[in-house]
């Protein structure tokens, strides 16, 4: 157990005695000298003008590192070694700066031979602390040498170069009864001997954290604005703001878990959170999925670095990096993201084919739907965390949201409004197998669904890569489309059923863009890491796809009999329904089945509905967001759709990034008219710096959308490529939040009726 001590503990006469009496007892019995000598034995900081009875106002707050404090709506981003305010509760001491005082000894924490000691007189003579939360009430405690305070392998209290377990503290108690810290590796607790070593023991002592200056803050991502995100005149007022319908947020766990390298955030920060998997060290030779997505080669080699070089990663074209880090994410939120859609998303096949996985890929045996609910858990760990480093629950800007009246609140007081969606090939396990039929009955689909819309889920598709239980898939094109046909065939027994499009079935009139995509080869960068992966994996013995017609074709399993009875309950639940990566046979079914009902709640997503499609979606009601890509394509993509608009509804735009795995974002626009830095959001309140992360600083004209962060860039971007439509771009951007708000509302109506 290494060296361990059975203190009693020795607490200060006015905390055992009483410490929620003990201030008011000091200010009126005591001058304004003797308050502040008083104030300093007991950890806080009371200005000489509180002996008059004038308290500082601003006691109970703290600075924040990076503007994250107090809610997250701070104007200001660099860190900062100061703290100004006393904390009142555990959660309050989030990235402050403070001296760590033992109550019984009356004496500060400072580092002397090899460990510490509560020997320092005044905070003055004392160790300073950066307080970085790893989760709601724990933290590091990191010291001006980069070391933190933490348990050494003989159970020593001792400076620690790293973070883990053993540096991670929860805290307990305010400011009123002292705190104590428990450490999370050993389980006991910071204790003082009766030399004044830091020790751990059962029974902790009882600590005060004092405000100081000079800390060195831990190592985060910069977000590089300053002002304040806008917030809403009234709670359920109308709201403004930019939408993404279609992100994957925890595809860190998709695939098993071991394809994505790096995840959103880490409870000991970006040093841990942006590192590459371990099969890619030392030159990317074993990342061959990467290898094969990026450069054509499972051979190849890549740039491994992530924090704080990011020399190799994020880029805009890599697809097993993470591109989402939280503070990237908060970045976008400033720059007036308001909805942000995150899709549990998995591959049952791709799963099972890569050689490794995580424990819990193991244990699940790939099942698709347990991966979504564990990303489910992941989204709440990381609301979690963000609360923490602003201040305590439900302080921080990333809400998930239930319901468009939640939504709407939480936008309306500057916050960003996060719904739970889900895209999988296998939802609610339905798939489909050749000469069995499907893989679930119509209980098992009504059960999962109202277990999923327990779970949060109020957005999904019904269909992603492969044919299943519910209808035909729209397919891929060019060399992923054969890889994916073939993944179709080890799946389900069956290769798409490709046929020429049958007139007869549009009577609003045919065009060839009402058609399914063709698996030519002709290359198309159509969810390339998905399509690569199956190249790459699945055994060389499976038959070649069928030579189809020559396009437009059209697959011909329309909806089935249990993809209708899962278009109803997920009406009956007021959920919001995406056509997307459905066969055009099969979306023209679900879109007449949602006509017949009237029901509104419809948005696709990210460019997988065919134009046929858009129209009938606007007159329901639905929203229309295209995939995000490049710029000028995007510009040209909204003049486009707005030209489809029909119906009396609300008209608003946004996009859907599709980041993490599936969508290579936006390269660098080449031409006139650059970004230029500094720039305003597009509604004029915040102002944006050119990004940095660690020592690597990103610039939209160079790198493209290399992360989330960069697309507040990328909306300036588009608005110069819109030229002379610029501003009216931006106003219905500005328009999409509300939109998606109003839509989800009719839906809600529609499931009562």
């Amino acid at each position: 157990m290494g060296e361990r001590h059975q203190i009693r503990p020795l607490v200060a006469g006015t905390l055992r005695n009483g410490a929620r009496n003990a201030v008011g007892w000091v200010v009126v019995r005591l001058g304004a000298r003797q308050l502040a000598c008083a104030a300093l034995a007991l950890g806080l900081a009371v200005t000489a003008e509180a002996g008059a009875g004038a308290a500082n106002r601003n006691q109970d707050e703290i600075v924040q590192q990076g503007g994250g404090g107090g809610g997250g709506g701070g104007p200001t981003d660099g860190p900062t070694g100061t703290s100004t305010r006393t904390p009142t509760t555990r959660y309050s001491l989030a990235n402050g700066c403070y001296g760590l005082r033992s109550v019984a000894r009356d004496r500060f924490t400072l580092k002397r031979d090899g460990g510490y000691h509560a020997s320092a007189a005044t905070v003055g003579g004392a160790e300073r602390f950066y307080l970085k939360p790893t989760r709601l009430g724990s933290y590091l405690l990191y010291d001006r040498n980069r070391r933190l305070l933490a348990v050494d392998a003989l159970g020593r209290v001792a400076p620690a170069p790293k973070a883990s377990k053993a540096a991670d503290w929860d805290v307990h108690g305010r400011r009123s009864t002292g705190f104590k810290l428990r450490n999370r590796k050993e389980g006991e607790s910071l204790a003082v001997a009766r030399g004044g070593k830091l020790v751990l023991a059962r029974e902790g002592a009882v600590f005060a954290f004092a405000p100081t200056t000079g800390c060195r803050p831990y190592p985060e991502i910069e977000v590089n604005a300053s002002g304040p995100p806008r917030k809403g005149s009234s709670p359920n007022g109308e709201v403004s703001g930019l939408i993404d319908a279609h992100m994957h947020h925890m595809a860190f766990e998709f695939l098993g878990g071991r394809v994505h390298c790096g995840r959103p955030w880490h409870p000991y920060g970006v040093p841990f959170a942006l590192i590459d998997c371990p099969d890619h060290q030392p030159n990317g030779e074993g990342a061959i999925l990467e290898n094969t997505v990026s450069y054509g080669n499972p051979a190849g080699t890549h740039d491994t670095d992530g924090w704080p070089s990011f020399e190799g990663w994020p880029h805009h074209a890599s697809l097993t990096h993470e591109q989402s880090y939280y503070k990237w994410l908060e970045r976008s939120w400033r720059g007036g993201l308001r909805i942000f859609t995150n899709l549990l998303v998995e591959n049952e096949v791709l799963c099972e084919l890569y050689p490794l996985k995580s424990e819990h890929a193991v244990r699940t045996g790939c099942n698709e739907m347990a991966s979504a609910r564990l990303q489910a858990r992941r989204m709440r760990e990381l609301q979690n965390y963000i609360d923490a480093q602003n201040g305590g629950p439900g302080k921080g800007w990333y809400r998930i949201v239930r319901d468009h009246a939640h939504a709407r609140r939480v936008i309306n007081q500057g916050k960003l409004a996060v719904v739970m969606g889900m895209e999988t090939s296998k939802p609610f396990n339905c798939g489909r197998r050749v000469g069995t039929g499907p893989t679930c009955t119509r209980a098992e689909v009504t059960r999962q669904i109202d277990a999923f819309h327990r779970l949060g889920v109020r957005q999904l598709e019904l269909v992603n890569k492969f044919d299943n239980g519910f209808t035909g898939v729209a397919g891929d094109s060019g060399d992923t489309g054969a890889a994916t046909n073939t993944g179709n065939f080890y799946d389900t027994g069956s290769f798409w059923r490709m046929d020429k499009c049958d007139p007869t079935r549009f009577p609003e009139g045919y065009k060839p863009t009402y058609a399914d995509r063709a698996p030519t080869a002709v290359y198309h960068n159509d969810d390339a890491l998905v399509g690569n992966g199956l190249d790459l994996l699945l055994p060389s013995t499976l038959p070649s796809p069928p030579a189809y017609p020559k396009p437009p074709i059209c697959n011909q399993l329309e909806l089935s009999d249990l993809g209708q009875h899962a278009l109803k309950r997920i009406m009956a639940k007021g959920m919001i329904f995406d056509p997307d990566h459905m066969g055009v046979y099969a979306r023209r079914d679900a879109l007449r089945e949602l006509e017949r009902r009237r029901y509104p709640g419809v948005v696709s997503s990210h460019s997988w509905s065919t134009d046929d499609a858009v129209p009938r979606i606007y007159r329901l009601g639905g929203v229309v967001t295209p995939y995000a890509g490049d710029s000028k394509g995007f510009v040209g993509e909204w003049r486009r759709i707005r030209g489809m608009h029909q119906g009396p509804y609300y008209f608003g735009f946004g996009y859907g990034a599709d980041m993490n795995g599936f969508g290579s974002q936006g390269g660098p626009r080449r031409g006139p008219n650059p970004v230029t830095y500094p720039f305003r959001s597009f509604d004029g309140r915040v102002t944006f710096g050119k990004q940095r992360s660690g020592t690597r600083v990103y610039d939209i004209n160079r790198d493209g959308v290399a992360h989330y962060g960069l697309y507040p860039d990328w909306i300036e971007d588009t608005r110069k490529a819109a030229g002379r439509d610029g501003p009216t771009l931006m106003r219905e951007m500005g328009r999409g939040a509300e939109a998606y708000l109003r839509m989800w509302a009719r839906a809600a109506a529609a499931a009562r009726r």
